[in-house]
């Protein structure tokens, strides 16, 4: 599976979050705003990191927030977020978080391979430091599909 898409309109550049919950609603909130969810889904992906922990902070300054697939998500996507500041979820290695993506995924079957089609981003140690640095949305694009470039 590749990555789901990415428009220039889900991706926010130097956000300012008072917290985590802040920085996820950022996330959901371009995702909204480029169709892909609707304005409820940041509050699933909230209600997750509440019930489960700040799993999502899948690497040192990196939270990839996501809910099951339901009613709220449109259509598969991802939003990214850079934080001028970053935010703490909690987490005991990978706190502070200055990069928050949030994936929407339509069909359960697609959901596990989105997220380590995310991740495989990632396996490129630099891309984190890269993306907390990106200055326009096609940088992030650029970092996010290397393999487009």
């Amino acid at each position: 599976m590749s990555l789901p898409p990415l428009p220039k309109s889900a991706i926010v550049i130097g956000a300012t979050a008072a917290d985590w919950r802040a920085a996820v609603t950022l996330a959901g909130d371009a995702l909204a705003s480029s169709g892909m969810a609707r304005p409820g889904y940041s509050g699933e992906m909230i209600r997750m990191i509440e019930e489960h922990g700040p799993y999502v902070v899948i690497a040192p300054g990196l939270a990839l927030a996501h809910a099951r697939p339901g009613p709220d998500v449109i259509a598969d996507g991802l939003s990214v977020v850079t934080l001028a500041e970053p935010v703490s979820f909690g987490h005991p290695y990978n706190d502070p978080v200055r990069v928050v993506l949030a994936l929407a995924m339509a069909t359960p079957g697609e959901h596990l391979a989105a997220v380590a089609a995310v991740a495989n981003v990632f396996n490129d140690s630099d891309a984190i430091t890269e993306l907390a640095g990106a200055t326009s949305a096609e940088e992030v694009q650029r970092i996010m599909n290397p393999q487009n470039s």
